[in-house]
């Protein structure tokens, strides 16, 4: 939402059916996000963590809602106390808010504005959980949703975009999340896995996807339930602002995927598949915070832009030995810096405000806003969450152990597994079954160089 902006609603604003239908409708597709998310993920890990990954999603859609309700939503949008924290009692378990109370200056009531900011506090953690795939214990996990939402998610929401917030105040633009939620999701991960450490065979062993239709099926529902996200974050539709939000929403996105794939094909030889699905997402995650400040053709910018940048970015974990798993790191929290900072250079001064970027004659003065918003909150979250990741790691245990991880942390964690091929093949059923590598400790242990 950017901030300190409000032409949606006249004087006297009445609630609105339109924007109050549109403003659900776009709910519902930022809370499709997160499964979309865990199919994403899902697909990108190894037969054995497949589930671990999908539920580290999912577990968010519980821990989060609850949370929100209870204080989040106060915590992150009531009235503010010293541009840091918001508190309102009347948000406290959404019990004081009228039926059709509005949220002030727009059309829309508070619980539908309760409810969209919502799936954005949902999904954020949700990020995070790519950076730790195979080696993370699912309750600390939980607790470390629990916590890390209560310290960093809520109070950053509040500087960002809640009324007071101090990057709200200084004029930092953040159409859909940019800083909220990709840098500060980014940055977490970077945290935690510094704390925790790479997983049993990191550069050694082949750690490959085991499933690319899953893949492709997750970035299909990102790209889709994205609209939602970045065209909802005007909050209504009587200006023509969220159209064009949902416009760059899809230039923005093809450019950085067809940049990711050239600069591939470039240096690796090849347009894959993951490729195309991680080149969409780090459109989508740039144009997040830009899109409500620039034409199409600077959407097409800031798309190809983050396309190359974040396609070099996942290879650094190999050059400094950080194991980001599914490059929450180098898709996130470069995707979301390239994005914010673009805004300094690329906004049109014609779209959600009078803005103007350097491009276009606004010299440095929003570049210089964009930086410290982003680099305010990366350190932030940095620090919390790598302080957070500690404590839990000394108290309850961060990691599984070894001889777990290499069995498979779905086994471990949940007592399941993705694929059930125990009716497949067989025939007669006489021949004695022979447990497969990795179905046993001692096996997973001879096998360790079997791509799962």
């Amino acid at each position: 939402m950017p901030p300190g902006i409000s032409t949606l609603a006249a004087d006297t604003p009445t609630l609105s059916a339109a924007n109050t239908g549109f403003m659900l409708i776009c709910s519902a597709l930022v809370m499709l996000m997160t499964p979309g998310l865990a199919f994403f993920y899902g697909g990108m890990v190894r037969v054995k963590s497949t589930l671990n990954m999908l539920m580290m999603s999912f577990i968010s859609l519980g821990i989060v809602t609850i949370l929100w309700v209870l204080y989040g939503f106060s915590l992150a949008f009531g009235t503010d106390t010293g541009s840091i924290i918001g508190w309102s009692a009347d948000y406290v378990g959404l019990s004081g808010i009228g039926l059709t109370e509005l949220w002030d200056g727009y059309t829309i009531p508070v619980y539908v504005f309760a409810v969209f900011q919502l799936m954005f506090a949902i999904i954020t953690p949700a990020l995070i959980s790519g950076a730790l795939a195979d080696r993370v214990k699912f309750t600390a996990w939980a607790v470390f949703i629990a916590l890390w939402v209560t310290v960093v998610y809520f109070p950053v929401a509040h500087w960002v975009w809640g009324a007071g917030g101090w990057l709200f105040e200084l004029g930092v633009i953040d159409f859909a999340g940019g800083t909220a939620v990709h840098i500060n999701a980014g940055a977490a991960a970077l945290g935690v896995i510094l704390v925790i450490g790479k997983r049993i065979g990191f550069k050694r062993d082949p750690m490959r996807p085991h499933s690319l239709p899953l893949v492709m099926l997750g970035a299909g529902l990102l790209w889709f339930g994205w609209f939602g996200f970045n065209a909802g974050s005007w909050l209504g539709n009587d200006d023509g602002v969220g159209a064009v939000m949902f416009v760059n929403t899809q230039v923005a996105t093809a450019a950085a995927m067809l940049a990711w794939l050239i600069y591939e094909k470039i240096r690796h030889g090849a347009f894959t598949t993951l490729g195309a699905a991680s080149g969409a997402v780090a459109g989508l995650v740039a144009i997040t915070p830009s899109g409500g400040a620039v034409s199409p053709l600077g959407a097409i910018a800031v798309g190809a832009i983050a396309g190359v940048l974040c396609a070099m970015a996942v290879g650094l974990k190999f050059k400094f030995g950080y194991d980001d798993s599914l490059d929450v790191v180098g898709v996130h929290l470069v995707g979301g810096v390239v994005g914010s900072l673009l805004v300094g250079f690329f906004a049109t001064g014609g779209v959600q405000s009078d803005v103007k970027g350097l491009l276009y004659g606004g010299g440095f003065d929003q570049l210089t806003k964009q930086a410290i918003g982003v680099f305010s909150v990366l350190a932030y979250s940095l620090v919390v969450s790598a302080l957070l990741a500690f404590v839990l790691d000394k108290t309850i245990g961060m990691r599984v152990d070894e001889d777990d991880e290499v069995t498979g942390i779905d086994q471990v964690e949940h007592a399941e597994t993705a694929y059930d091929f125990s009716g497949a093949g067989g025939g007669a059923g006489s021949r004695k079954a022979v447990p497969a590598p990795g179905d046993t400790v001692a096996g997973a242990a001879q096998n360790k160089k079997v791509d799962a």
